[in-house]
Parts: C-alpha cells; sequence; structure tokens
C-alpha cells in the first residue's frame, strides 16, 4: 500500500510539476482526480486573500452557474476546509449542515485544503453520488496529492505574476522535476544543494534536517569553508537557522557579523538566507544560502526560493517514505534484525570489497540447538520470544559496522568486515 502511494505521488509530482501554465496545471490536477480516484466532479477553488472568499478556478461536473459562485470562507465544507486547515468530510451532504449545493446529484462530499507552509491557497473539492464515497485511505491520499498540487498552482502563480524571472522559474521547475527523480535519501539531498547551487547566485548551499531537538548537517555544495563536519549538529533553536525554523518563515541576514547569535557554518560568510523546510505542516529542516558579499540576497529572491524549498521538502518526505518502505522489506519480521535478502546483499558488497582493497571480512554462522524440541513443547509463540532474544544477545555483542541477520529458521549470520578469521573465532566464542 505504501509503495501504492509512493508511485501515485511520484506520477502526481510528474504531471503537475512539468508545466507552468496555470490553466493546464489546474486541468492536470482535475484529470489525476478522475483518473486515479475516480471522482468525476470535482473543482479546485483559490482564496482571495483580500476578500476572504473562495472562488471556483476549475471544476469538472458541477451544474451550470455553479462554478460562478464566490463563497464566503465562513460557509460549506470548503469554507470550514480552509478556516481548519485539514481536510472536511461529509458522507451524506443531506445531513451535514454546512453543505452547499452544487451538483443536484451529490451525495458525499470531501473538501481538502491546498496549503503552502501552513498557509491555504486554496482548496480542492471532491464530489460523488454515492453516499459514503470517500474512505479514510482515499482522503489521506488525496491529502498527500494535495501537496502536489499546491506546488503546482504555487509555481504556475509566480511564472503569471513574474515572466520577467524567467530563468528562476525555469530552474525551479528543473529542480523540481530532477529531485521528484531522485529516491535515494543522501543522493536526493546532495542533488537539491547542486542544483540550487547551479541556478541560484550564492556562495555555499547546505540542508540541515531535524533529529529530535537538534539540527543535523545533512549536505553541502559549494567554495566556502566549512566550520563544522557533515553528521554535526545543534539545537533546533541556534543561530540564524534555528530562528527560522521556530518562526516558519524565511529570514535574509544581510551581514551575520550583526547577527547576535549566529552560529557559524563557514569561516567566509557575511550574509545568509534561511528557508525552512516544510511539507503538509510538518517542519522537518532548514534549507541555507550563504554568501561571501554581504546585501547577496534580496526580497525578490524569497518567493521563487520559498518554492525551491517547498519542493525540496516534499521531494526529502516522499524519499523518507521510500526508504521505509525499502527498510521493511529488509527486516525479518519476528526478530527486527535484518533478513536472508540483505545478509546475501551485503556480503556481495564485502566481497566486491575485500576484492578491491584486498581487506579481509568474516562471517559467522550460528543455529540454536534443539530449537524444534522449544516449539514442539511450548508452542511457536515461546519460539519467536526465544528468536528474539538470541537477536537482541547477538546484537549487543558486535560492533556497529557489524551486521546480524536472521539467515532462516533458527540460523543467523553474522557479518563482520575487516576482520580476520582470529578476530572473528574470538567473537563467536565470546
Amino acid at each position: 500500500r505504501r509503495m501504492q502511494k509512493i508511485a501515485i505521488l511520484y506520477d502526481a509530482s510528474q504531471a503537475v510539476l512539468s508545466t507552468l501554465d496555470l490553466d493546464e496545471v489546474l486541468k492536470r490536477i482535475l484529470a489525476l482526480v478522475r483518473d486515479y480516484f475516480q471522482v468525476h466532479r470535482a473543482a479546485i477553488l483559490l482564496l482571495d486573500r483580500e476578500n476572504k472568499e473562495l472562488y471556483v478556478r476549475a471544476s469538472n461536473g458541477w451544474d451550470e452557474g455553479s462554478d460562478k459562485v464566490r463563497l464566503p470562507i465562513t460557509e460549506g465544507l470548503t469554507g470550514a476546509a480552509a478556516r481548519l486547515k485539514r481536510p472536511v468530510y461529509a458522507s451524506d451532504v443531506s445531513k451535514d449542515p454546512r453543505y452547499l449545493k452544487c451538483a443536484s446529484s451529490t451525495q458525499s462530499e470531501v473538501a481538502i485544503p491546498l496549503m503552502l507552509r501552513d498557509e491555504v491557497v486554496g482548496v480542492l473539492d471532491c464530489q460523488s453520488d454515492r453516499a459514503s464515497f470517500f474512505d479514510a485511505e482515499t482522503i489521506d491520499l488525496l491529502t498527500l496529492f494535495s501537496q502536489q498540487a499546491s506546488l503546482a498552482l504555487q509555481n504556475a502563480h509566480l511564472y503569471s505574476l513574474e515572466r520577467k524571472r524567467a530563468t528562476q522559474l525555469q530552474a525551479i521547475n528543473a529542480i523540481a522535476q530532477q529531485t521528484t527523480a531522485v529516491m535515494e535519501i543522501d543522493n536526493l539531498l546532495k542533488q537539491v544543494c547542486s542544483l540550487i547551487l547551479q541556478y541560484f547566485p550564492c556562495d555555499h548551499v547546505s540542508l540541515l534536517l531535524l533529529d529530535g531537538d537538534r539540527l543535523t548537517l545533512r549536505a553541502q555544495e559549494g567554495k566556502l569553508t566549512p566550520c563544522v563536519l557533515l553528521g554535526d549538529s545543534v539545537p533546533r533553536s541556534a543561530g540564524v537557522a534555528g530562528k527560522s525554523l521556530a518562526g516558519a518563515k524565511a529570514l535574509l541576514e544581510c551581514d551575520v557579523r550583526q547577527f547576535q547569535d549566529y552560529v557559524p557554518r563557514f569561516l567566509e560568510t557575511i550574509s545568509t538566507m534561511c528557508l525552512p523546510l516544510v511539507s503538509f505542516g510538518e517542519a522537518i529542516g532548514v534549507l541555507t544560502l550563504e554568501s561571501a558579499s554581504a546585501n547577496a540576497f534580496g526580497e525578490t529572491d524569497l518567493q521563487p526560493l520559498e518554492s525551491v524549498a517547498d519542493i525540496c521538502a516534499n521531494a526529502i518526505q516522499n524519499a523518507r517514505h521510500l526508504a521505509g518502505v525499502k527498510q521493511l522489506a529488509y527486516l525479518d519480521g519476528v526478530t527486527g534484525i535484518f533478513n536472508r535478502r540483505h545478509f546475501e546483499m551485503r556480503i556481495c558488497d564485502e566481497l566486491h570489497r575485500a576484492e578491491r582493497y584486498g581487506n579481509a571480512f568474516s562471517v559467522i554462522m550460528i543455529d540454536i540447538d534443539n530449537f524444534k524440541q522449544v516449539n514442539d513443547d511450548f508452542g511457536h509463540l515461546l519460539g519467536d520470544e526465544v528468536l528474539r532474544q538470541v537477536s537482541n544477545i547477538l546484537s549487543q555483542q558486535v560492533r556497529k559496522t557489524d551486521v546480524v541477520c536472521r539467515y532462516g529458521g533458527e540460523e543467523f549470520a553474522i557479518i563482520l568486515p575487516e576482520t580476520t578469521a582470529g578476530n572473528a573465532a574470538n567473537l563467536a566464542e565470546k
């Protein structure tokens, strides 16, 4: 099921982020809602912030004239979704006083806010002729899809407002397309830094991701001299990056020498821009651009780079989802340690490394004596507990670089990189 989500989100990203024409984006969003979710009555309403109204910008299947109305955000399921910043569902519209009729045959309706960085830009409204048509899983997937739609709308809006910035907008589109094609997290982070450095004027780009209550430097590219290493971390509230994350907004510092709590990451940095990475309301880190010149960044840089930050945050979350799915494929369901599939993959890697560099490595094979009798006498539940406790003992006795796997049944294998047979024998006896 999670792989299906990844596939749908990937296809949606490729489709809606492949154009910057607003009408084309809206058309593709509605087509994807129709084709993936079998929803033949849908509309995209955009928010008029000044008048606090939602207006229909594109629709399929609404009664004639309904697509011309403007709805105050105090009315309807769409207004409720915009105010509450979460999906609102009526499984039977005849029993929901918030329902506003837009098609005579509608029986159920779900309204999902389109959001960027915790700000509502519109609502995706989906309706069906069947009561209780939308189950929890479909609403969850539509909610994830709405993030892609929000990014696409933002990109199109930027393009329509600021055609003079065609180069920057083409860069945003290129980054969107290229980052959605990279699904391995470390490669993605490096790619993001390289692309931003290529398309935007700065000397260095860094990505810091949240790890509990700390911000950890996960990737960087550029020509400045680093003061910190990859993997180093600081409290999540530290420096300009921490202030940006806490306030959930981009920050410009024209001269960091004037910033009292500045935490230096590069020797030559004078000006910096920090942009929080937020994916559907969840803060996941900070994107930073650094320059050795004062006043290197201006307010006109904010909007396109905020779009880049949104695209990057979404790509990072997708990569994390995929990494989670991959991790599950290599874990044993009973013990939680690696399975035979992972063992076979890792031992091939170690063989190639040993052949290339001439390093030794060893493998310990272990099985539990009389395990069948444990299962026969006490049952498989106790047998599983024995497997779990043995795997815990093995994991506690090895180095972090060693790989403990359940080989099959009551058999275990431990891969010991750069370990001689003698040292492996000592560990086996232990």
